[in-house]
């Protein structure tokens, strides 16, 4: 069985190895307020177990630098002043040198406080949360990494190997669910974030869900059909952003003649710019874009209950760097998890008899329960092991820099 120092060393060796392919310019730079460095991330993930485990619980505890519990606090304001988030890609110094200095250092005094409280279960569970928190951001490298190589007019990308043509998936159809009392929130086994719980019973009308994600190719043809010029199928704040200029076509979505000589559509990703693959899913696309598809197939998105409840039983998945097609040969509900989070028209809002840890360490989910929508599932970029059906992921509606994309439901 693999015990928490090692599981500690292999998950913070994964986010180096994120890392390791960039270059320091790459992991310094920031491409928009809502996304971070690498560097920052690389740093602030640290900064979470210097703060909230090594200080309280470290002998004679005294930080790697005074100046770096505010450089690196993302937004605990129960530990003190932050530096601002739009401003984190203007630190070019510490350098990334001294940031993977300051990891090697926290680890060994982690590894050695590990080792030295075997059997201390609140100190496990602080780690274990500490962990989870660093899987989250190894996606968010990923993520905010993409969006700084996309705005590169040189289209460099992040993995060598190119992105292969994906075989034609099965036909989407909807799957039928009888609904029912349902029990919906983390079922106790395995770790845990606290806005999954208390597990709680609602009821879930009978409803049918996609067999699959709705591909590039079905969207393209939602594009051609005019679905950005009808208004009708748009929410009010999604058609203001049609209508000026800010939606268009998902994120990273190349117009024809823009970047390709043959008038077909492109689109960037991590193993640079490819051309659109009709048969992976779509993905980067906001609520507004994922809703005014919905309504155009004649369909709608599903409740996070709905998804919950038809996802209980399926098989998780571990990503790569790019939405895989879903498998021709496959039966039931495909691309649950691994593939693209998948937006729900269900409000980010806390469960019945939700309440949060005490402390700043509640200040990691609670205070985010406004103006949000759940996405579930896992993407490409998620890490293995970090998925589960009852997780809550969630952005503002007009997000797209994540790996988002679309199962439809009826």
């Amino acid at each position: 069985m693999q015990t928490q120092v090692q599981r500690f060393s292999l998950v913070r060796d994964r986010s180096v190895q994120l890392a390791a392919p960039l270059s320091p310019e790459d992991c310094c730079a920031q491409s928009m307020p809502d996304a971070s460095p690498v560097k920052w991330h690389l740093a602030h993930t640290t900064w979470f177990f210097e703060t909230f485990v090594l200080e309280p619980r470290e002998a004679g505890f005294a930080p790697f630098h005074p100046a770096f519990r505010v450089l690196f606090n993302s937004y605990y304001n129960g530990v003190g002043a932050k530096h601002p988030r739009a401003q984190r890609g203007l630190l070019t110094r510490p350098s990334l040198e001294e940031v993977r200095a300051y990891r090697f250092d926290v680890d060994a005094r982690m590894v050695r406080l590990l080792a030295n409280h075997p059997g201390d279960a609140a100190l496990a569970s602080l780690v274990e949360l500490g962990l989870q928190h660093e899987q989250q951001h190894q996606e968010l490298m990923l993520t905010d990494l993409k969006h700084l190589l996309a705005c590169n007019p040189l289209a460099p990308a992040y993995a060598n190997d190119p992105l292969q043509e994906a075989a034609p998936p099965p036909a989407l159809v909807f799957l039928p669910f009888d609904g029912g009392l349902a029990e919906i929130g983390h079922d106790g086994h395995g770790f845990c974030f606290d806005n999954e719980l208390p597990r709680h019973r609602t009821y879930v009308a009978p409803f049918s869900l996609a067999s699959r994600l709705v591909t590039n190719g079905e969207y393209r043809a939602f594009i051609e059909a005019g679905g950005y010029r009808d208004p009708a199928l748009w929410l009010a704040e999604g058609w203001d952003r049609v209508a000026s200029g800010e939606l268009a076509a998902p994120l990273y979505w190349r117009r024809p003649g823009d970047d390709s000589a043959d008038g077909e559509w492109t689109e960037f990703t991590l193993h640079g710019l490819s051309p659109l693959d009709a048969n992976r899913p779509v993905t980067h696309v906001s609520l507004y874009e994922a809703d005014a598809y919905a309504r155009w197939r004649g369909a709608r998105l599903p409740t996070e209950a709905e998804w919950e409840f038809a996802a209980r039983h399926a098989s998780i998945e571990a990503g790569h760097l790019h939405p895989a097609a879903a498998d021709a040969a496959g039966e039931g509900l495909a691309q649950t998890f691994g593939a693209c989070w998948q937006w729900t028209s269900s409000s980010y809002a806390p469960y019945p008899g939700y309440a949060p840890a005490p402390g700043a360490i509640g200040e990691y989910n609670g205070k985010f329960m406004v103006n949000q929508y759940v996405l579930r599932g896992a993407s490409c970029a998620t890490p293995a092991g970090h998925a589960r059906a009852s997780y809550r992921n969630f952005f503002p509606a007009g997000a797209r820099w994540q790996f988002a994309g679309i199962r439809l439901a009826q």
